[in-house]
């Protein structure tokens, strides 16, 4: 049978039976299972009313469960079992393997450095993205522009970047962008400028912004907000854990500046980029960032939309300038909007898989938990080590979840 018409057969069958469902579940309610006829007529109608949601949301519960639920089931028992005896219980034996294997480590190092990265440098650049965006003339179409790396998959969007990092031997055209901006310098006043002065500014620029809300997220635990016992319990711990995190961030750009000026550069020589330890997982990381600060942008532009403009007068009469106005009257007042933005992002990253699959699969110390499991699963055939991978990311997504939820649920009260 040819796509085309298996497609329309596909879209008529399933729209038809949706249409179907729900006209005779509503048939089946009021003519058979309450008809509202009768002497108890009123009381079949109210049940009908009770009743009708759960029939229209049943095929959606049930979606949920057959796609959701029990592959999650599934999973938490394939990790307790043993492939090679059979499908026995094992207990914890598999994930005490996967913890004496180097590469899980290193997947877990690999995916904490994407989620202190990530998130921070795509919520950054979104935020600069929304502010300067709403400043100018031809706005909507820079908008547009940041934004449309969004419509392009993980995997077109790793090729593209494969590219951008190409490496051909030395002597011959590069055809990669990054190595032939690499071939340019030779060690000159440009190559100082642009290869250790500006990446230093854009380092300590950096680390300013994140020291700055490491500021505003530690600064109500010393100050009179703590004594008054307000907030809720987790919030301490968190406001640690996330001061921590950007505190490492911190360090970790300063010692990238370090390094910026004592290194010494190879040039003339082409790079293999992806192969580079530590910092080819940066170069993967460019990738959603790319990606990710078109989502960020837009969500972040409507909340600087919707901040009111009294507040920013009473700034502007106040003496405040530019830099006032937006880290402390805007900023503020979007934080919010800032944080759901951060942790979707955070989700996104924990299950980041495509990118590392069609870049480097894995090699040159670039594995991550998603990739991990893929292996375990699909090439070594070992279910219960993959599987007990897959928990692992489970259990790293739920606590974000449930933050999302939270607020979420406490924004409609």
């Amino acid at each position: 049978m040819h796509p085309a018409l298996q497609g329309l057969i596909t879209i008529v069958v399933g729209v038809g039976g949706c249409i179907g469902y729900f006209y005779l579940s509503n048939v089946f309610v009021d003519k058979v299972l309450f008809p509202a006829s009768g002497p108890q007529a009123g009381r079949n109608i109210n049940r009908a009313n009770m009743v009708r949601p759960w029939l229209f949301l049943f095929p959606a519960i049930f979606a949920l469960g057959l796609y959701l639920a029990y592959p999650v089931l599934e999973t938490l028992r394939l990790s307790l079992t043993d492939r090679d005896a059979g499908g026995a219980f094992v207990g914890l034996a598999n994930y005490k393997q996967m913890a004496q294997e180097p590469k899980f480590w290193e997947a877990m190092r690999n995916n904490m450095l994407w989620l202190i990265v990530v998130p921070a440098a795509a919520t950054a650049f979104g935020l600069l993205s929304a502010q300067l965006t709403d400043r100018i003339k031809w706005g909507n179409i820079a908008k547009s522009l940041i934004f449309m790396p969004m419509a392009i998959s993980f995997v077109g969007a790793s090729v593209i970047f494969k590219l951008v990092y190409d490496t051909r031997p030395a002597g011959e055209d590069q055809i990669g962008v990054l190595n032939a901006l690499w071939m340019s310098f030779d060690g000159g006043v440009f190559s100082t400028l642009f290869l250790r002065l500006l990446p230093a500014a854009i380092l300590l620029g950096f680390a300013a912004f994140v020291l700055y809300g490491v500021y505003l997220i530690v600064r109500p635990l010393v100050s009179s907000e703590a004594s008054r016992g307000g907030g809720s319990w987790w919030a301490a711990p968190l406001r640690v854990a996330v001061g921590l995190g950007g505190a490492w961030l911190v360090f970790l750009s300063l010692r990238s500046v370090f390094h910026l000026f004592t290194a010494t550069l190879p040039y003339g020589d082409p790079q293999t980029w992806l192969t580079i330890p530590y910092w080819n997982n940066f170069f993967l990381m460019v990738v959603l960032i790319w990606i990710q600060t078109g989502f960020a942008m837009v969500i972040l532009s409507a909340a600087l939309r919707g901040i009111p403009e009294e507040t920013i007068e009473a700034a502007v009469i106040d003496g405040a300038n530019p830099f006032d106005i937006f880290f402390k009257i805007k900023v503020p007042q979007i934080m919010g909007t800032i944080v759901v933005v951060w942790t979707t992002i955070t989700l996104v990253v924990l299950k980041i898989f495509d990118i590392v699959f069609a870049m480097t699969n894995g090699q040159w110390e670039t594995q991550v938990l998603a990739n991990y499991m893929y292996d375990k699963l699909f090439r070594a055939n070992d279910w219960g080590v993959g599987s007990a991978s897959a928990i692992v990311i489970m259990l790293l997504v739920t606590p974000i979840l449930v933050w999302n939820v939270y607020n979420a649920r406490k924004e409609m009260r």
